[in-house]
C-alpha cells in the first residue's frame, strides 16, 4: 500500500524481529538442556518452586505444555556424611547409588549452533520473504491473473502451516533425547500465518475479492490461529507474527490508501497481539503491538488527513489495551492494590498521544477533537476503576495542555476582547464552531480533572495514588485557562477571565478546605497542598488577567504575603515553598524590566510608580518573613528574606537614581547619585546588624556583609576615583559648607563609624578596624576637600596650589588630629587615639616631603613651628594625663630602738 522507502523499511524490521526471537529461542533452548542435566543429576534434591499468586505482566505463570517451564534453583548440596562411630553405613548397598552420577552436557560450539539454530532461522526468513516477495513480483510482471494470486499465496500458506504442525507432533512423539536445536515448527507455523495474513489482505485491499465482512472474519480467523498456534509454540512464533502482521500492509501495497481497510486489519492483529500477550503475561509483546500501531498513525499521516479512519484507529487500540493489557481492569492481569503498573499507564498514554498528533495534523478538525475528548473521558474512567493505570492520568493532562497550547498559539485575527467586541469582517466571533468547541472542550476537561482529583482522594491505600490525582486535577484547569487567555485574550487584560479565574480559585480553595477536615488518609497532605497551591495560582492568574504592568508585579507579591499568613492558619508545609515561588516570580519580574512599568516611572522624585513596583513588595517579602520566621528557619524563609533585602536595595536605588537623574534611568552616574548610594547602604548595613543580633538569620548575616562590601565599593570606585571632585569630575559642589562634600564623604564617614561600632565585638577586630580606618580615610578627604573648595570654589578640579592652601592642608590636618586625640580622651577611646595619631603622622609626612619643598617664607616657618607646638603639647598630654606614673615616696629611715 506504501511503496518505495517502505520496503526497505519493513526488510530491515523483519530481520530484526527475527533476530530477536532467534536470541530468545537460544535462551530458551539453552535452559531446556540446562534443566534436563540438573535433572538427572539432581532428580532427587530439587525443590519447584510454586506458580505466583497475583500473576502480573511481572510474572508469567508456566501453564503452557510447549512452553519451557523457569530454570529451578541450584540444588542444595547433600548434608555431610557422618561419622562412622556416629552413623555406621548400612550392610547393603545398591549398584546404582554408588555408580557416579553423569557428567552434565558441555556447551554447543560454533559449527553445533551454525548447523541447528542458525540455518534454520535464516531459512524460515527466506521463506516467509520469499513468499512476500512473490507475490509483489507476480504482481508488478503481470504473471499471474489477481485470482491465481490469491489462490497460491493461501496453498503458500496453508503448507507451511501443515510443515509446522507436522514437525510439531513428530518431535513429540520422538524417542530421541531433545537437542538444543532451534524450534523448525515455530519457524514454519510463523511463516504460514504471515503469508496468510498478507493473503486475505491482498484479497480485500488490492483485488476487492472480498467483501469487508469476509475479510474482517478471515483476518480474525487467522489471528485467532495465530494466537492458538503460539500458545504451543512458545514467544518465537508471537515475536514473528505480530511484526510479519503490522509489516504486511506495507511489503503487500497498492498505490492508493484504504485506510479503513488497513485499520480494520490493525484492529484485529491488535485484539489478537494483546490477547495472547495478556494470556501468557508477556509484556514485551503487548510493548511491541503498542509501538507498531502507534507508528501507523504516523504513517498515515498526510497533507489531506482523513480524519474518521485515523480516529477509529487509536480509539479501537485504546479500548483494546484498557480491556486486555490495563491491570486490575476488565480483562487485564491482576494487581496488588495501590500500586502503579508500568505498561498499563503508557499504554494508555501512547494512544493518548496518537489522538494528540491526530488533532494537531488535521488542525484541529471537530472530528478528532471528539475522539480526543472520548479519549482523555477514557482515561479518566479506567484509572478510577483500574488504579494500575494512574499514570496515564500525567500523559492525559500533558496532551491536554499540548492541544489547547497549540490552538492559542495559531495565528487568529480574531480581537475577543476589545471594548467594542470582534472588528467586523476581520476574524472569527465568539460563537464561531472552532472556538466554541474548544471552549466546550475546556470546560469539560476543567470540571472532569478537578472534580474527579478531589472525590479521588481517600480512595487508595497508596499515597502515590491520590496525590496523582490532585496535581493532575489542579494543574490540568489552570493549564488549560492561561491557554485559552491566550488565544482568546490575546495575553491583554481581560476581566472576564480574571472573573473565571477567581471563580477557579474559589473551587480549589473549598476543596481545601474540605480535605483539611478529613481523616488522616495516605497521601491526604500532599493532596492539600496541592490544591492550596491551585488556589494561590488561581488568584495570581486572576491578579494577572485583570492588572497591568507594575500592578501584577504587585499583586504577586502580596500573593507571597497571603500564602506565608496562610501557611500559619493551615500549616501545610508546601505554603511555605509557594510563598517563596511567588517571591521567584516577583524577582525574575523585576529583572525582566526593572522600571516596572517601563517608560511611565514619571519624574516626579520619591512618589512614583519605583515607590509602589519596589515598597509594596519588599513590605510584603518582609512580612512574610515575619510569618514564616514562627514556625522554622528553612530554605522558604531564607528566599523571602532574601527577597525582602534584595527588593528594600533596589527601592533604595532605583529612587536615588530616579532622583539623580531626573527620572532618565539610562543617564551616567553623578557625585550626587554615588553619594545617595553609599549613605542609604551604610544605612541598611547597620539596621541589618542590629537585626541579626536578634533574628540569628544567616540572610540577615550576609547581607549585613554584601551591603558593606557592595558600600565598600561605591566609596572607593565611585566617590573617591571616578566622581572625586579632585581628581577627574568637574562636578560643582555647591555651596561652602552645605554642599556635595558634605553629603558625599562627611556622612559616610560617620554612617562607617557607626558600622564599625556596630560590629565591635560581634565580628572581628580586623573587620571593625577596616571599617574604622575607612571612616578616617573620608574624614580627612572631607577636610582636605572642603579647604579645597574655600580657596577655589564649587569646581575644585581646576587651579593651582597656593602657598596659603597649602599651609591651610597641614593646619587642618593637624587640627583634625588634634580634635580626635581631645575626643579619644574624653571618651577614653583608645581607637580614637589611634586614628589621632595615625592623622598626625600623616601631617609629619607632609611637612617633611611637601611642605619644606613647596612653601616658602612665613608659610614655611609657620607650618613647622605649629607642627612643633603641637607635638609638644600632645607629647605633654601623654605623659601628664593619660600615662601620669605616680612617683614612689622615699622609704622612711628606721630608728634604733
Amino acid at each position: 500500500m506504501f511503496d518505495g522507502p517502505f520496503d526497505v523499511f519493513a526488510l530491515i524490521i523483519a530481520i530484526a524481529a527475527f533476530l530477536v526471537a532467534i536470541k530468545a529461542s537460544s535462551q530458551a533452548a539453552e535452559l531446556r538442556r540446562r534443566l534436563s542435566s540438573l535433572e538427572e543429576t539432581f532428580d532427587a534434591q530439587r525443590r519447584v518452586q510454586p506458580p505466583p499468586l497475583t500473576p502480573t505482566w511481572e510474572q508469567a505463570p508456566a501453564t503452557a505444555a510447549a512452553e519451557p517451564p523457569p530454570l529451578a534453583p541450584e540444588a542444595e548440596p547433600a548434608p555431610p556424611p557422618a561419622t562412622e562411630a556416629a552413623s555406621p553405613p548400612p550392610l547393603e548397598t545398591s549398584t546404582e547409588a554408588a555408580a557416579p552420577p553423569p557428567l552434565p552436557a558441555s556447551a554447543p560450539g560454533f559449527e553445533e549452533r551454525l548447523g541447528t539454530r542458525w540455518v534454520v532461522w535464516i531459512g524460515g526468513l527466506a521463506l516467509a520473504l520469499g513468499g512476500f516477495f512473490m507475490v509483489r513480483y507476480s504482481i508488478e510482471a503481470g504473471l499471474v491473473g489477481p485470482g491465481v494470486r490469491v489462490f497460491l499465496g493461501g496453498l503458500f500458506a496453508l503448507a507451511l502451516l501443515g510443515a509446522g504442525e507436522w514437525t510439531r507432533r513428530k518431535e513429540s512423539i520422538s524417542t530421541i533425547q531433545a537437542l538444543p536445536i532451534a524450534n523448525i515448527p515455530a519457524i514454519l507455523t510463523a511463516a504460514g500465518t504471515a503469508v496468510a495474513f498478507a493473503t486475505i489482505y491482498a484479497a480485500y485491499a488490492l483485488y476487492g475479492f472480498l467483501v469487508p465482512a469476509t475479510a474482517f472474519v478471515l483476518l480474525g480467523l487467522v489471528a485467532l490461529g495465530t494466537l492458538a498456534a503460539a500458545l504451543l509454540h512458545g514467544p518465537a512464533l508471537a515475536g514473528l507474527g505480530v511484526v510479519g502482521a503490522f509489516v504486511t500492509p506495507v511489503l503487500v501495497s497498492s498505490g492508493k490508501p484504504d485506510y479503513w481497510a488497513l485499520y480494520i486489519y490493525l484492529a484485529i492483529v491488535t485484539a489478537a497481539s494483546f490477547g495472547l500477550a495478556r494470556i501468557r503475561l508477556w509484556r514485551w509483546l503487548a510493548v511491541t503491538t503498542i509501538v507498531f500501531a502507534v507508528l501507523w498513525t504516523f504513517m498515515g499521516l498526510e497533507p489531506e488527513l482523513q480524519v474518521a479512519p485515523h480516529a477509529f484507529h487509536v480509539i479501537a487500540g485504546f479500548t483494546l489495551a484498557s480491556l486486555l493489557v490495563v491491570c486490575g481492569f476488565m480483562f487485564g492481569p491482576t494487581i496488588e492494590d495501590g500500586e502503579i503498573e508500568p505498561v498499563s499507564s503508557s499504554s494508555l498514554g501512547a494512544y493518548l498521544f496518537a489522538a494528540m498528533i491526530i488533532v494537531l495534523s488535521s488542525a484541529h478538525a471537530d472530528l478528532a477533537l471528539i475522539a480526543f475528548t472520548l479519549l482523555v473521558g477514557a482515561t479518566l474512567l479506567v484509572a478510577w476503576r483500574g488504579p494500575a493505570a494512574t499514570g496515564a492520568l500525567g500523559a492525559a493532562a500533558a496532551t491536554v495542555f499540548i492541544v489547547f497550547a497549540e490552538w492559542a498559539v495559531r495565528a487568529n485575527p480574531d480581537m475577543l476582547v476589545l471594548p467594542g467586541g470582534p472588528l467586523p469582517g476581520v476574524g472569527p466571533a465568539a460563537i464561531d464552531s472552532s472556538v466554541t468547541l474548544h471552549l466546550v472542550m475546556a470546560a469539560v476537561f476543567a470540571a472532569g480533572f478537578g472534580i474527579a482529583g478531589f472525590l479521588a482522594q481517600g480512595r487508595s491505600n497508596s499515597a502515590v495514588i491520590p496525590v496523582v490525582w490532585s496535581a493532575a486535577g489542579v494543574a490540568t484547569p489552570i493549564a488549560i485557562l492561561v491557554a485559552l487567555y491566550a488565544r482568546i485574550a490575546h495575553l491583554d487584560r481581560s476581566i472576564p477571565f480574571a472573573i473565571l479565574a477567581v471563580l477557579l480559585a474559589a473551587a480549589f480553595g473549598a476543596a481545601t478546605e474540605s480535605l483539611t477536615r478529613r481523616e488522616t488518609r495516605p497521601g491526604i497532605m500532599i493532596s492539600t497542598a496541592l490544591f492550596a497551591t491551585g488556589t494561590l495560582g488561581a488568584l495570581a492568574l486572576a491578579l494577572t488577567f485583570a492588572l497591568e504592568k507594575g500592578w501584577l508585579t504587585i499583586a504577586l507579591a502580596l500573593m507571597s504575603l497571603g500564602t506565608a499568613w496562610i501557611s500559619m492558619q493551615r500549616p501545610i508545609p508546601f505554603l511555605r515553598w509557594l510563598a517563596a515561588i511567588f517571591a521567584g516570580i516577583v524577582t525574575a519580574r523585576i529583572a525582566y524590566d526593572p522600571r516596572i512599568v517601563g517608560d511611565a516611572v514619571g519624574t516626579t522624585p520619591i512618589l512614583n510608580w519605583l515607590l509602589w513596583g519596589y515598597g509594596l513588595p519588599a513590605a510584603s517579602f518582609w512580612g512574610a518573613s515575619i510569618f514564616l520566621r514562627r514556625r522554622a528557619d528553612d530554605p522558604p524563609l531564607r528566599m523571602i528574606e532574601t527577597a525582602a533585602i534584595l527588593f528594600t536595595a533596589l527601592l533604595a536605588f532605583m529612587e536615588i537614581r530616579h532622583f539623580a537623574t531626573g527620572g532618565d534611568m539610562i543617564s551616567p552616574p553623578s557625585l550626587l547619585e554615588f553619594a545617595l548610594q553609599v549613605c542609604v547602604t551604610l544605612a541598611m548595613a547597620i539596621g541589618l546588624e542590629r537585626l541579626r543580633l536578634r533574628s540569628h538569620s544567616i540572610v540577615h548575616n550576609v547581607g549585613a556583609i554584601a551591603l558593606s562590601a557592595i558600600a565598600a565599593l561605591i566609596s572607593v570606585f565611585g566617590l573617591l576615583i571616578l566622581e572625586n571632585p579632585l581628581l577627574f569630575s568637574s562636578v560643582n559642589v555647591g555651596g561652602l559648607v552645605f554642599n556635595l562634600l558634605l553629603l558625599g564623604y562627611a556622612l559616610p564617614a560617620m554612617l562607617m563609624l557607626l558600622l564599625s561600632y556596630a560590629v565591635a565585638g560581634h565580628r572581628p577586630v580586623a573587620y571593625a578596624n577596616t571599617i574604622a580606618g575607612g571612616a578616617l580615610a573620608f574624614a580627612l578627604t572631607y577636610v582636605t576637600l572642603e579647604i579645597r573648595r574655600f580657596y577655589h570654589g564649587p569646581v575644585l578640579l581646576y587651579g593651582g596650589t597656593t602657598g596659603a592652601e597649602q599651609y591651610t592642608y597641614s593646619i587642618g590636618w593637624l587640627a583634625f588630629g588634634v580634635v580626635l586625640l581631645g575626643v579619644g580622651v574624653l571618651v577614653n577611646s583608645e581607637r580614637a587615639r589611634l586614628a589621632s595619631a595615625a592623622v598626625i603622622a600623616l601631617t609629619i609626612l607632609k611637612a617633611f616631603v611637601i611642605d619644606v619643598w613647596t612653601l616658602t617664607g612665613v608659610y614655611r616657618a609657620l607650618s613647622f613651628m605649629c607642627l612643633g607646638v603641637v607635638l609638644v603639647a600632645i607629647g605633654w598630654l601623654y605623659q601628664r594625663i593619660l600615662f601620669r606614673r605616680q612617683a614612689a615616696p622615699p622609704p622612711v629611715p628606721q630608728t634604733g630602738s
